[in-house]
């Protein structure tokens, strides 16, 4: 399901059609639906590092939920450059919506060093990604 048939879909602040594919912006949170058979990887991505930069700066803690409702790839062995770019992202789940992305989803979460990442539905991404950036703001705050 794509986040704009989602109940998610009125509280999208902003949007960006970048060459990889369109972010959506919550007030904690960024979905991207990367466009189909797009390759991710350092090299190609500074537009959406960009985006989010501008978005959330770079103190305020923020969640990501890739949503895998194409089929793309990611270099995983560029994920740990990925977490230098974006400091303060506190929380990353990817959504698989078919055998192949939910697998890719699995594998994606193999190489991270954080809680599970890979789920099965956009609602329940986004709630884990908001529940423990929303911990962290508290965190920051006492």
């Amino acid at each position: 399901m794509k986040i704009i048939e989602s109940d998610f879909s009125n509280h999208i602040i902003k949007s960006a059609q970048k060459e990889l594919g369109i972010i959506f912006f919550f007030n904690h949170i960024a979905v991207i639906e990367f466009n189909e058979g797009v390759h991710v990887d350092i090299n190609n991505s500074s537009e959406i590092f960009d985006e989010l930069k501008t978005y959330f700066g770079d103190s305020r803690p923020f969640g990501v939920v890739a949503n895998r409702v194409n089929s793309y790839s990611v270099k995983l062995l560029d994920i740990d450059l990925f977490r230098q770019k974006v400091k303060n992202l506190r929380s990353y789940a990817v959504v698989g919506h078919n055998n192949a992305s939910k697998m890719n989803a699995e594998i994606e979460n193999s190489f991270c060093i954080s809680d599970k990442i890979n789920y099965d539905s956009i609602y329940e991404a986004i709630d884990n990604v908001y529940s423990k950036v929303k911990e962290d703001i508290l965190f920051s705050l006492n």
